[in-house]
């Protein structure tokens, strides 16, 4: 969709998986990274890779931007990342889609969804299951500042800022399998794999 620059967040230190990246884990003879990079691809103008350290080890195409930020403060510093990239590259672009790179069942209408469901509210999240998945979500690019300022008041949880800036959440259903499972664990990877061989084009 135009001006929507899309964001995956794969900075993250992985601890529950023993490290690593969770986003080059196998599932299904692809790694979560593809399925992620092809189910958000249709839906922005471009895409771009939040990571840290050397950007090879991916092996993508993808426009790799880093944490600003030390000490893997988490995924609001990777939003912050791809915010500030939007801003200074992608002038006409008005809202980044980010989504874990975790995720291995986005949905095909997670960018439409939330922008139609936002209202008139700043920013969209999405929610599934009675949960809210703030790491998942429609941003303003211009949301920025207030959430660098917040990053350097030590806050780290996705949730406080989208409180703090009205964000709204858009509904899915977790059946016949939730759409924002994420693979944490390598139980989770377990899990992903049965949900995919019940459901193939999950």
């Amino acid at each position: 969709m135009a001006g929507i620059v899309g964001l995956i967040l794969a900075g993250g230190l992985s601890r529950r998986m023993g490290g690593g990246d969770k986003a080059l884990a196998a599932l299904a003879g692809r790694t979560i990274l593809q399925r992620v990079t092809d189910r958000l691809a249709p839906q922005v103008e471009t895409l771009l890779l939040n990571a840290n350290g050397d950007a090879a080890r991916f092996g993508s195409t993808l426009t790799v931007v880093p944490d600003a930020m030390p000490d893997n403060p988490g995924p609001l510093a990777g939003l912050l990342a791809g915010l500030d990239h939007a801003a200074a590259h992608r002038p006409g672009a008005e809202w980044v889609l980010a989504a874990p790179g975790d995720c291995p069942f986005l949905p095909p209408d997670l960018a439409p969804r939330l922008l139609a469901g936002r209202g008139p509210a700043p920013a969209a999240i999405a929610a599934s299951g009675e949960r809210s998945h703030p790491v998942v979500g429609l941003w303003r690019v211009s949301s920025r500042g207030p959430l660098r300022h917040l990053l350097e008041s030590g806050e780290r949880r996705a949730g406080r800022f989208a409180d703090l800036i009205g964000a709204v959440g858009v509904e899915w259903p977790t059946e016949p399998y939730d759409p924002f499972f994420n693979v944490n664990t390598p139980a989770d990877l377990t899990e992903a794999e049965r949900t995919l061989a019940h459901y193939p084009n999950a």
